[in-house]
C-alpha cells in the first residue's frame, strides 16, 4: 500500500507537533523544517482542523496545533482522514470502469487487506510516533 503525499506531510506535521505540543507551528516554518510545499501542506492542515486532529489560529502567535492530546489520536484515524478521497484501487471509488469487475476474485482480498493495515494503524498513537528535532546538532 502507499500513502498519498498529503497523508505523508500530515503525519510529519502531526509528528511534529506532538514533540511540542505546548506551542503552535506556522504552515510556512513545518514547510521549510521538512523541505515541502507550503500551498500543499497548508492544504492538509485544512483537512486535519476540518476533521478536528488540529486548532488553528490566525495572526501573531498563531498557526496549528493538536486539538487533543496525541495519545488520543489514533494513527488509523489519521490515514482515514487524509486517504478519505484515495481508493486503494479504481473499483473501490466512485465511477468504477474496470471490466474484471464483474467476476474479478482481487478486489475482496484487496479490501481485507486494507482493512489490515488500517486495524493494525489503530493500535499506535500519534503519541508512538513524537518527533522532535535534533537540537544536539551544531547549527553552520
Amino acid at each position: 500500500m502507499r500513502l498519498t503525499s498529503f497523508t505523508d506531510y500530515g503525519l510529519r506535521a502531526l509528528m511534529r507537533m506532538a514533540g511540542s505540543p505546548e506551542r503552535a507551528f506556522s504552515t510556512a516554518e513545518l514547510a521549510q523544517e521538512f523541505g515541502i510545499s507550503r500551498n500543499h501542506l497548508a492544504k492538509v492542515i485544512s483537512a486535519l482542523a476540518g476533521a478536528g486532529i488540529v486548532r488553528t489560529r490566525r495572526g501573531g502567535g498563531g498557526g496549528a496545533s493538536l486539538a487533543q492530546p496525541a495519545e488520543n489520536l489514533r494513527l488509523g484515524k489519521i490515514v482515514r482522514v487524509l486517504e478519505a478521497d484515495q481508493a486503494l484501487v479504481e473499483c473501490f471509488g466512485p465511477g468504477n470502469t474496470c471490466v474484471l469487475t464483474p467476476r474479478c476474485r482481487l478486489k475482496s482480498r484487496l479490501a481485507r487487506a486494507e482493512a489490515a493495515f488500517l486495524s493494525d494503524l489503530d493500535q499506535s498513537t500519534l503519541a508512538d510516533c513524537i518527533y522532535r528535532p535534533n537540537t544536539d546538532r551544531i547549527q553552520p
